[in-house]
């Protein structure tokens, strides 16, 4: 399977468990009430703090295409990069949880980070090269020649 195809997926099923993790918060007592008076977390829920939340959403929608479309040197580095600066993002999740809350946090968190680590390994890992259309071609017709009747 291509390295880009599985970057986009791991990239795809970090998306899927950073949205319903921050769904499933909702259901915790208290955060809808602080959201309805105007808190999340401990901020004022602001177009800044809005904008934030939608960058942090963001950018791993955009590694889903980006893993796919980016050339190959670009496409390692640029996973490299973000890769990195969203696990220690990921773990600051769970800053001022309770022990209550404990299992869910460090369920979700270790996804999280197992995901990225998964990421980090497959950019780092990523062949420093592959086989050009036209020499797999090639290697192809290396082959003697056959007729029809021989084949």
């Amino acid at each position: 399977m291509p390295v880009q195809a599985k970057l986009a997926a791991a990239w795809t099923s970090f998306m899927f468990l950073y949205v319903y993790v921050d769904f499933f918060n909702l259901y915790k007592p208290g955060v809808v009430d602080g959201i309805l008076n105007g808190l999340v977390w401990r901020f004022d829920v602001s177009s800044t703090l809005l904008t934030i939340m939608l960058a942090s959403v963001a950018i791993p929608a955009l590694m889903v295409m980006l893993s796919m479309t980016l050339p190959g040197r670009v496409n390692r580095a640029t996973n490299l990069v973000v890769a990195s600066l969203y696990i220690p993002y990921s773990v600051f999740n769970a800053a001022g949880a309770t022990w209550e809350w404990a299992f869910f946090y460090g369920l979700s968190i270790g996804i999280e980070v197992l995901i990225l680590a998964f990421i980090l390994r497959s950019a780092w890992t990523w062949p420093r090269r592959t086989a050009s259309p036209t020499t797999l071609a090639a290697s192809l017709d290396s082959g003697p020649l056959r007729t029809p009747q021989q084949a």
